[in-house]
């Protein structure tokens, strides 16, 4: 099933930008980079050429020597039958780019060349190669800085997952016209699009996932797949963390869905292992983040411009990069209920906390928030409208006692309540149902 993806426009506009420079895409594993650059090349140009480092380790050797793009050029016809270079109309794709130190070196003098677009990809690339545990990644002699432009992909976004769905464009833009206007959307289109948002949040976004779920409907399927992905993950964490690193990774991870199911206020290390501290687990929790399996949230000390600088780095929630996985995890009665909307207690409220950090991340926000005492907290705050907007989450939709102080303090642009209804306004406080995310 071909899924429509924010990512391909992206792609071309890349394409069509002048001062073009190779183009980077990283993303956690199975987020479909790899498949969507095979489509964009193979739809937008007349030749698209692929050469995967792992599958074709051989290749390697067309980047020992000379690295000038006349030699590389060369040295791929002697190399790949069939290829075809029309300059302006090729594309080039080097995938699992980490296992070939000359090939990301060589970009440099590519994209001084620029007869050809480039693309790139691979396995974990927000690692450091000294972070890296695979015995196959080469670490290039020079990294060409200001010569790549870097691209994040990420798993279906909800208005994504509607579209693979068949639901128009149309009536998405109604929608967003009740956004805008902050107008009550009809109950009956309300509640339908709230039980879509339950199916997303059980379903996720990875690409093969929602594939299998669109074509079948089918939640046994829907969690056979998340099941192998979440092996994957673990594979990739034996394959790519370093030595001792490797249980402690795999221990942090395995930590986080106990976590937000307790709500804790931030990360503790005493769920990963009783009596353990940030001196044993710090950098195992770098690792998750690096390699974008999980997506950070640091508290902060006041809440202004720039909120990077306010951020307390040793105070944090962990949010894994999607929430159909986390449900994969929590398990059959847990995904029933999320579906039936009986969910009770404290995991309800890490779940939903978890889809709308994983939307905002989507976004394009950093995660940030603010918990000014042992009372108080707001789950979220943004940058946006030229100021900090609070983002408080609610599984049901009950008082907003933090969101209050917070309008009252500090005089947020605009601030919202997510929660199961929708949309209402009193003064600045807008309250949204939980889909509108995809708006924020």
């Amino acid at each position: 099933m071909m899924l429509k993806r924010k990512t391909y426009q992206k792609l071309l506009e890349w394409k069509n930008s002048s001062n073009k420079k190779c183009l980077m895409i990283k993303g956690a594993r199975q987020v479909g980079k790899t498949y969507l650059i095979r489509e964009f090349g193979n739809n937008e140009y007349d030749s698209f050429i692929e050469i995967n480092f792992i599958v074709h380790n051989e290749l390697k050797s067309i980047f020992s020597g000379d690295l000038s793009a006349d030699y590389i050029y060369k040295r791929m016809s002697a190399s790949i039958p069939n290829i075809r270079f029309i300059p302006g109309k090729t594309l080039i794709f080097f995938d699992e780019i980490q296992n070939c130190g000359n090939a990301r070196t060589s970009l440099k003098f590519l994209t001084e060349d620029g007869r050809f677009d480039i693309v790139t990809s691979g396995s974990l690339l927000g690692l450091t190669y000294a972070e890296n545990g695979d015995n196959e990644a080469e670490e290039p002699e020079s990294v060409p800085t200001g010569y790549e432009d870097f691209l994040t992909m990420y798993p279906l976004d909800f208005e994504e997952f509607l579209w693979a769905e068949k639901y128009s464009a149309e009536s998405i833009a109604d929608l967003k016209k009740c956004f805008d206007g902050v107008e009550k959307v009809d109950p009956i289109i309300n509640s339908k699009f709230e039980e879509l948002f339950r199916e997303y949040i059980v379903v996720g976004g990875m690409p093969e996932v929602v594939a299998h779920y669109c074509a079948t409907h089918d939640f046994n399927g829907v969690l056979a797949i998340q099941e192998r992905i979440l092996e994957d993950y673990r594979f990739d964490i034996s394959k790519h963390a370093k030595g001792t690193e490797k249980q402690k990774v795999r221990s942090c991870y395995d930590a986080i869905p106990k976590q937000l199911a307790k709500e804790l206020k931030k990360f503790q290390y005493s769920t990963v292992e009783k009596g353990s501290t940030s001196k044993k687990y710090a950098n195992s929790v770098q690792w998750l983040i690096d390699s974008a399996t999980v997506n950070p949230c640091y508290n902060i000390t006041e809440a202004y411009l720039p909120l990077l600088a306010n951020a307390i780095d040793t105070q944090f929630k962990l949010y894994v990069n999607d929430t159909g996985l986390l449900c994969a995890i929590y398990g059959f009665e847990t995904r029933r209920a999320i579906l039936e909307n009986t969910i009770k207690g404290n995991a309800k409220g890490g779940i939903y906390e978890n889809i709308i950090a994983e939307s905002l991340v989507k976004n394009g926000y950093r995660l940030y928030y603010y918990k000014p005492d042992d009372d108080h907290e707001l789950e979220f705050l943004i940058e946006k409208d030229g100021g900090v907007v609070p983002v408080e989450v609610k599984a049901g939709n009950t008082s907003t006692t933090s969101l209050n102080n917070f309008i009252a303090d500090y005089n947020p642009p605009i601030a919202y309540k997510f929660v199961n209804g929708n949309l209402g306004r009193v003064d600045k406080k807008i309250t949204l149902p939980h889909y509108m995310v995809m708006f924020v």
